[in-house]
């Protein structure tokens, strides 16, 4: 009876032991099966993370108007004016005009400023035709007005000033 009893308990042992070995093997199995399906979540969530997040940083990206441009133009800032310049600006003032570079522009109307203080600058006409905008307007400044016509152009997703047109008003 005692060897009997011996041997069942060693057959529930065995028993026991490759239950147990089957159990391991399988859960590994189920982790490993549950692993990958959470690194494949886990790619999914990433991805579509950083497409929202895309999408958030483009949505700040500067689109400029014309109505930014005339602010600029009614507080006489040459440098506020030059941010929504192109890289190269065809200006035209009495006595000189050329096309300049951004920096080189930016330096002439800041001369021209100083020279013509602003008072006002008054909207005449604006109007947009295939995608760009222009302006015509008249630019108070202490030593008389000066018709000022400027032009927008899309570049990329952006509006830029590409000419810019002073014109001493008789008086």
């Amino acid at each position: 009876m005692f060897v009997l009893n011996q041997g069942v308990k060693l057959m529930q042992y065995h028993v026991k032991r490759i239950f147990t070995v089957k159990w391991q093997i399988g859960m590994f199995l189920a982790t490993t099966r549950q692993t990958h399906k959470n690194k494949q979540y886990m790619k999914q969530r990433l991805g579509f993370a950083t497409l929202v997040f895309s999408l958030f940083l483009v949505s700040f990206t500067p689109r400029y108007s014309i109505d930014e441009v005339v602010t600029a133009m009614r507080k006489g800032n040459a440098a506020q004016l030059s941010k929504y310049f192109d890289s190269r600006v065809d200006i035209s003032l009495p006595g000189k005009s050329d096309n300049y570079s951004k920096s080189q522009a930016e330096m002439i109307l800041k001369d021209f400023f100083a020279s013509n203080e602003v008072k006002g600058f008054v909207v005449k006409h604006k109007g947009k035709q295939n995608g760009s905008e222009f302006c015509i307007g008249l630019l108070q400044t202490r030593n008389g007005d000066y018709r000022t016509k400027f032009f927008m152009k899309q570049k990329g997703d952006l509006q830029v000033v590409q000419e810019l047109g002073f014109e001493k008003m008789d008086e």
